[in-house]
């Protein structure tokens, strides 16, 4: 039996890195799990193991003793190896570990990877291997240790080749006790892995075999009442309680070997695509549509992107892209490596080369990282073209849900932007979609450079009204992204129009009428000026088009925005002052006829009732608004009913 002490060193090094890792202590079952999945592939370089031997990791958890064990039937070590590579490669690899990330906030670090086999000791008191060589005549080998600092060799008892690391969990993790919590973790970091692995809960078989004994107890005793009741003889299975039931539960799979993204595109299916997303992301819904990414040239590059719909307030979307290395689950949402704007989309990226020792702030300057994430906003730019030209009608179908995105994609990164801007609707409110050219070329001669929009097709179909009659298409930007999409259209995508809400200007729906001509301004101005006591109003007297229309309020444009995205970022919008203008139609009768009016209170209630009919169609009435309007009303109707 060999004795000793792995380094002066390990002293100091296994505390800090247990209190180091501490949020991420789980992560002690990946390294053990891939170290055993790499035993298994350096077995198949090697060509040794038989053509009908199933090659596999089989985790195993013994409440009852505080144990997991990871077993392998891979390439196994000698003693010789086993103090090369734990005693001095792996042990070196941690303190490696360690001085790389000294001094770096955890939360930093990519994936925590390269830790290996010490990481065991983060969850446990006491570590052992129990290993057999693949070579001939090889001696098993045992090797144990209680702090990662000293340790026993000797011969070991194993009779098949592989190892196996038996883990003896500290009172700190209990939790790894329990078979669900151990289950999740294997999920989470091994579900993809290249080589099957199987979960073996002992105290969760012995509960589904108890389960077992009291259904078929119950089934026997059913089938004796039946036959006492003179019902046909239901055939039972006396079953003793020290005997086995005919079911017998095993270790389950855990893992899928061979997973979607893998695989060419020509070779994948719709219905395994949807299958994929609905495991991956444990949702009963399905993707709109997806991009397989199947790069080998300059970089090797796996993956598949779901667009799945996307909130229309575009806040706290819950978008998951995973990130993996090898099969190996690395982390969700690596901003450095998948730009923001792709993280309300969801998916998984396999990325063999990218850089996993590494700081978030290595990655950021990171050459590498920089052509990967280039390549998939191209990639994710592609679709959405190719989606346009070849199946106009489905993009149309699948814009409502995806247009925040897409949107939210340009404001973000004008490299996408120039590629999918020729792909980029508007979808009016008789529900058509068009392209900016297409929406510039219908309403030629009409609009002027404008776009003309609502932000609400409900509250503001008064003011939409008169567009439509005169054959203009009315814009519908009713999500938080369209406040900021508009700005960035107008003043640095080059889209060379103006963007004008409908409550906004009456320009496109002047009048060439002479009628009401004759009315005096600033008669009008000051008397409306004076019954609504706002004296800074603006008060214009015009000619609409729709002469049913007594009067609009309209807004300064950039006034609105600037009040809209101060609400949107939680900013008062009260700091910017009111600035309407009330737009009285004069080839309207009944603003004739209150312009002719003596002053007096009849005048006065219907000039107030006339801004009041002029506000509620861009918004409601609230409060003591609503009130005033209420008993105006009331009184108006009293007027004319005498």
């Amino acid at each position: 039996m060999q004795t000793g002490s792995i380094s002066i060193d390990a002293q100091n090094i296994m505390p800090v890195i247990k209190r180091w890792l501490y949020s991420d202590k789980d992560i002690f079952l990946r390294e053990i799990v891939s170290n055993a999945v790499d035993a298994i592939t350096k077995l198949k370089m090697v060509g040794g193991a038989p053509d009908d031997e199933e090659l596999r990791v089989v985790v195993t958890l013994d409440k009852k003793n505080k144990e997991i064990r990871v077993w392998d039937n891979g390439i196994g070590m000698t003693s010789e190896e086993v103090d090369q590579y734990i005693n001095q490669v792996a042990f070196s690899s941690a303190e490696e570990f360690l001085k790389n990330y000294t001094g770096e906030d955890p939360a930093g670090i990519i994936g925590h990877f390269g830790l290996g086999f010490y990481s065991a000791f983060m969850a446990s008191d006491r570590v052992s291997i129990d290993s057999l060589s693949y070579q001939e005549g090889a001696v098993p080998v045992r090797w144990t240790s209680e702090d990662g600092i000293t340790f026993e060799m000797g011969e070991g008892t194993r009779f098949e080749r592989g190892t196996t690391i038996t883990m003896c969990l500290n009172d700190e993790e209990k939790e790894f006790l329990e078979g669900h919590v151990v289950e999740s973790v294997l999920n989470k970091y091994c579900g993809y892995m290249s080589v099957p692995i199987y979960f073996e809960d002992i105290e969760g078989i012995k509960e589904q075999i108890k389960a077992e004994k009291k259904r078929k107890k119950e089934a026997e005793k059913e089938a004796k009442k039946e036959k006492a009741e003179g019902a046909e003889q239901t055939e039972a299975v006396d079953l003793q309680d020290d005997e086995e039931p005919a079911f017998v539960p095993g270790p389950v799979l855990i893992n899928e070997v061979n997973p979607l993204w893998l695989k060419a595109p020509r070779d994948c299916t719709d219905e395994e695509y949807k299958e994929t997303y609905r495991k991956l992301f444990n949702t009963w819904e399905d993707p709109l549509f997806w991009i397989h990414l199947n790069v080998d040239y300059p970089f090797v590059l796996k993956g598949i992107l779901y667009f799945p719909r996307i909130k229309r307030d575009f806040s706290g979307q819950d978008g998951q892209v995973k990130l993996f290395n090898r099969q190996v689950f690395v982390a969700d949402n690596i901003k450095e490596v998948i730009p923001e704007f792709l993280l309300v989309l969801k998916g998984v990226l396999d990325c063999p080369d990218l850089p996993l020792n590494v700081s978030r702030s290595f990655l950021q300057n990171d050459g590498y990282v920089r052509r990967l994430s280039q390549h998939i906003v191209k990639k994710v730019a592609d679709k959405l073209n190719s989606l346009f030209t070849t199946e106009r009608e489905t993009y149309q179908k699948y814009w409502d849900d995806i247009h925040p995105f897409i949107k939210y994609g340009g404001i973000s990164d004008r490299k996408f932007y120039d590629a999918v801007k020729d792909s980029l609707l508007l979808k009016t409110t008789k529900n058509e979609y068009y392209t900016l050219d297409e929406y510039k070329s219908r309403n030629a001669g009409k609009t002027e450079k404008k776009v003309y929009y609502t932000t609400d097709t409900a509250r503001q179909a008064a003011s939409v009204a008169p567009f439509e009659e005169k054959g203009i298409d009315v814009a519908v930007m009713d999500t938080l992204i369209d406040v900021n999409f508009m700005s960035f259209l107008e003043y640095a995508g080059g889209a060379d129009v103006q963007f004008m809400r409908v409550d906004a200007d009456v320009k496109g729906l002047q009048d060439d009428s002479e009628e009401g001509k004759d009315l005096d301004l600033e008669t009008v101005q000051n008397r409306v000026r004076e019954v609504l006591d706002m004296p800074d109003l603006t008060v214009l007297l015009e000619a609409l088009s729709d002469k049913d229309t007594p009067a609009m309020l309209t807004e300064d444009e950039q006034l609105r925005r600037y009040k809209d995205m101060s609400r949107i970022y939680g900013e008062a919008a009260g700091a910017f002052p009111e600035r309407y203008t009330l737009v009285l139609n004069r080839a309207n009768k009944s603003i004739q006829s209150i312009a002719a009016m003596e002053a007096g209170e009849k005048q006065q209630l219907l000039i107030k009732q006339v801004f009041d009919l002029a506000r509620l169609s861009s918004r409601p009435l609230e409060g003591d608004e609503l009130k005033a309007f209420m008993k105006r009303s009331n009184q108006l109707i009293d007027l004319l009913a005498q």
